[in-house]
């Protein structure tokens, strides 16, 4: 185990890359899914389930844990993993995308951004030297830049001051998180879906220098053809030698995809928020056990899958706990859904490392392509 931060590849194929993030708490294989823990949870999960999924690493959300419990309670109870119990690596996004989404009450200067907790409506104040310092407080290894994300569809004239202020926040986060061995600041590159922009960010970015790098400003309503199109040159802006981040993707598909792109790790709160909801993502696609088709259905949810939604219950049993509000409903659809998506990574790495990604993606869609399984 490294007491350093470091970022190796193994192998590559195409633009696709396989390897190895090194944390002093452990390594991250990559291409990595993050699973999203917003409130120091995987709702509907324990910590050592996540982890039996394949999870390395997990994401908290430094905005909701501000609010609640508050960074300087997380810092006296030891730090956010000895508070929910998860001693591998933890990556905290910076605010500022949920300040943009969640706050309706906002005021957005140079300086930083004033708004209304959507919990009881309190003022508070953001920038990038307090979002530095809330994560310094909690301990996250992996610290993103405050920035900007203006909605999509968007102008290119506000998309680039947009863009252009988020640079200049990177390099207040940048003079603000110091020198903390172990711990790696990442910036996040912006710029919509103009290629100009995107490569106008990314200079910025390699001026001042970081750890890793991320792709921001995507997946806020583009749709996957404008994200795939700015994602078949975004990657080539930044440097090789360092990790590569897709913030807030997503559907398997999109996954699937940027992976192809050449990205190395990406988040998304679909596995968990679809279980919850009742929905089950497959090989064969999504299923909804909420449809009265599962009701004596006494098959898994998929044959093939190992984790204990699909080893120990019937779909018909987990359309009877969705439909009468059972907790264990949630928690052994997010399970499945967490397990699939981190099998998914796996299939990739072993492909990319055998140099069969095409074959790999061919057989995805294929599989996807039949839909769900028949009903009885």
């Amino acid at each position: 185990m490294s007491d350093r931060f470091q970022f190796s590849v193994s192998a590559t194929d195409g633009r696709a890359r396989t390897g190895v993030i090194q944390t002093p708490r452990g390594e991250i294989r990559t291409p990595a899914f993050m699973p999203v823990g917003t409130a120091a949870t995987v709702k509907a999960m324990m910590p050592e389930s996540v982890r039996a999924t394949g999870a390395d690493i997990l994401l908290g959300n430094t905005y909701h844990l501000m609010l609640r419990p508050g960074a300087e309670r997380v810092a006296r109870l030891g730090g956010l993993h000895k508070f929910m119990n998860w001693e591998r690596p933890i990556l905290t996004d910076s605010g500022g995308f949920q300040v943009m989404s969640l706050s309706s009450l906002r005021k957005l200067s140079e300086e930083g951004v004033t708004f209304a907790s959507h919990v009881d409506g309190s003022k508070h104040f953001l920038s990038p030297e307090t979002s530095m310092e809330i994560q310094r407080l909690l301990g996250s290894d992996i610290v993103m830049c405050f920035d900007e994300c203006p909605a999509l569809p968007s102008t290119d004239e506000v998309v680039a001051k947009s863009m252009r202020m988020s640079m200049r926040w990177a390099q207040r986060s940048r003079d603000a998180f110091g020198d903390r061995p172990g711990h790696a600041l990442f910036g996040i590159m912006q710029g919509g879906v103009n290629r100009e922009l995107r490569e106008e960010s990314a200079e910025a970015l390699k001026a001042i220098g970081f750890e890793g790098y991320a792709i921001g400003g995507l997946a806020v309503g583009e749709g996957q053809e404008a994200m795939f199109g700015v994602l078949d040159h975004a990657p080539g802006f930044l440097p090789a030698d360092k990790p590569r981040y897709l913030m807030g993707v997503g559907k398997p598909d999109d996954i699937v995809g940027a992976v192809v792109r050449g990205v190395d790790m990406m988040d998304c709160v679909l596995p968990s928020r679809s279980g919850r909801t009742g929905q089950a993502w497959t090989r064969r696609g999504q299923v909804n056990i909420k449809n009265a088709r599962h009701a004596d259905d006494p098959r898994p949810l998929d044959e093939h899958c190992t984790c204990p939604a699909c080893t120990g219950y019937s779909r018909a049993y987990l359309h009877h706990v969705f439909r009468a509000g059972e907790m264990i409903s949630g928690m052994l659809l997010t399970w499945h859904n967490l397990h699939y998506f981190q099998e998914l990574m796996a299939g990739m790495r072993a492909a990319i490392a055998a140099g069969d990604l095409a074959a790999f993606v061919a057989e995805f869609e294929a599989q996807r392509a039949q839909g769900d399984i028949e009903p009885l």
